[in-house]
């Protein structure tokens, strides 16, 4: 029998109505809800379950929607008794994945993303920054194309999400750049996203040192699952050392090709994403393919694929 993972989502997965079904139908997931509301002064349930879109699109709370509504669905899943030795999650979804391992409580983890959301937005006056997905390019190719289109000004690749799948983040003129020549050179896509600021690159080093001084505040206990982080894409047990690269995410690349790598290379055959959407199970199926793995996965976002989900599970 193989090893399971629980991998959290990050930014981007966010939709009007996440978590409202099983917060209906579980008092355990609304708990979650109430706390978040309390600890942000903030209505986070009504912004979830209701909107309104823009308010949900602000990265400072974007961010905390996303991970009140993973760990609610997250606490229902644990109520059925079903666990994973191995956990990880994408960008923001890592704060998740540390409240799942037991190194970062609840309470804490939210009021950090918030400030973490806020931090990330004001780092780069708007319009200045931007991301790019590039489709269809191997790692060295991307590498090519981000050394020759800093002639322009910053770019850098940002998310290795898998095979064939980079993000670029950097300013506008630069990334701009990077996508002519990416098209040049045989992408089969390359589109700059819908995003307010240019993450995971060093435009946001400044971020980082602000959420720093808040890190320092919480406490972060060594993980009692195996935690990857992005920013090495491999294992890290020690909260003093996961402090310092939840600093450095903010303006690193996120290694998640490599982490889903490194969970299959540790005997992981089964993945389980838990939260809005399922683009990271989509990532794991062609990381899979490339390893030569067949894996099973799985994702938890409402009351049916929930009840699926237990129903496998059980036999």
């Amino acid at each position: 029998m193989g090893k399971i993972a629980f991998i959290f989502p990050g930014q981007g997965a966010q939709y009007i109505g996440m978590g409202k079904d099983i917060s209906e139908k579980y008092t355990v997931a609304n708990r979650v809800f109430e706390t978040s509301n309390e600890i942000l002064n903030f209505d986070m349930k009504k912004l979830c379950f209701e909107g309104p879109e823009e308010a949900l699109m602000k990265t400072e709370y974007t961010q905390p929607a996303i991970l009140t509504t993973s760990v609610a669905i997250l606490k229902v899943i644990e109520e059925y008794g079903l666990s994973a030795e191995v956990c990880a999650g994408l960008s923001l979804g890592e704060y998740t994945s540390l409240v799942y391992s037991q190194a970062l409580n609840f309470e804490d983890a939210v009021g950090l993303v918030r400030k973490r959301g806020k931090y990330m937005q004001e780092a780069v006056p708007l319009g200045k920054g931007t991301m790019a997905a590039i489709l269809g390019l191997d790692n060295s190719v991307i590498a090519e194309i981000v050394n020759k289109a800093s002639e322009k000004g910053i770019v850098e690749a940002a998310n290795y999400n898998c095979p064939g799948q980079v993000v670029l983040s950097g300013e506008i003129e630069a990334v701009n750049e990077a996508c002519n020549i990416a098209k040049e050179k045989g992408a089969k896509r390359a589109t700059v996203l819908s995003v307010s600021a240019p993450f995971h690159c060093s435009m946001l080093i400044g971020a980082g040192d602000k959420l720093k001084e808040d890190l320092n505040e919480v406490a972060i206990n060594k993980p009692v699952k195996d935690f990857i982080l992005n920013v090495t894409g491999n294992y890290v047990n020690n909260g003093e050392e996961i402090k310092e690269l939840l600093v450095k995410q903010v303006s690193m690349p996120v290694l998640w090709e490599q982490s889903i790598e490194c969970m299959i290379s540790d005997g992981v055959d089964t993945l389980i994403e838990i939260g809005p959407g399922k683009t990271l199970v989509g990532f794991a199926k062609k990381i899979g393919k490339k390893c030569g793995k067949e894996l099973k996965l799985y994702n938890v976002e409402n009351i049916e694929t929930l009840e699926s989900l237990i129903t496998i599970f059980k036999h």
